[in-house]
């Protein structure tokens, strides 16, 4: 009988330490993923760090067949939950006392809108962050001028840069979701290092 209860009892107790290991696994994982976060933002504001920001929401591919730089009507822009989420990144920025930053944009209208809504001041057009989505050929050269660009910036203040998946993957390595933040670190040689990133979904 003894031996009998044994073999019942185990796999239960075997199961309940599973599950609790499970648990205790997954609170540490967000507790870890909070931490990060926190870490990423005070770095950012430290200086030698900047924040690549990928436009928020805009449904859809690429842009139309009739794209027209400076003409929004010809191009994919954000959704109305587009907009509520940058303005949403916005806030998270001023939360973590950052309420002005030096904020670039590519010159397409859903990186322009984005920037803006951020809130945290004017906002300067740079062509080396243009996408290259339909222009691929372009993607060496643009982001050897986007790394030049960054080696030359003064980053006392936060630098946000506005821009599309495409640049942010050539720099970084990271495939960013729309409105997602990655933080990099540049060297006094200009050397550039991604150090992470920060989902605002």
């Amino acid at each position: 009988m003894q031996k009998n209860e044994i073999h019942t009892r185990l796999p239960l107790r075997f199961r309940m330490v599973v599950l609790v290991t499970i648990f205790c696994l997954f609170c540490s994982v967000s507790a870890f993923s909070s931490d990060d976060d926190a870490q990423l933002w005070k770095m950012l504001k430290s200086g030698e760090h900047l924040a690549l920001l990928r436009h928020a929401i805009a449904p859809g591919t690429g842009d139309p067949p009739q794209f027209e730089l400076g003409q929004c009507a010809t191009q994919r822009n954000l959704s109305e939950e587009g907009r509520d989420q940058a303005e949403k990144i916005g806030d998270r920025f001023h939360e973590q006392g950052i309420n002005s930053a030096q904020v670039y944009s590519s010159q397409w209208c859903r990186c322009m809108e984005t920037a803006k809504l951020l809130g945290l001041g004017p906002v300067e057009e740079l062509a080396a962050l243009n996408s290259f989505f339909q222009r691929y050929e372009r993607r060496e050269s643009q982001t050897r001028m986007l790394t030049e660009w960054i080696a030359r910036q003064n980053l006392d203040r936060p630098i946000v840069l506005v821009t599309h998946q495409v640049n942010i993957t050539a720099l970084t390595g990271i495939y960013p979701a729309s409105g997602e933040l990655v933080i990099v670190h540049r060297s006094s040689t200009g050397d550039i290092t991604t150090i992470g990133s920060i989902k605002t979904r």
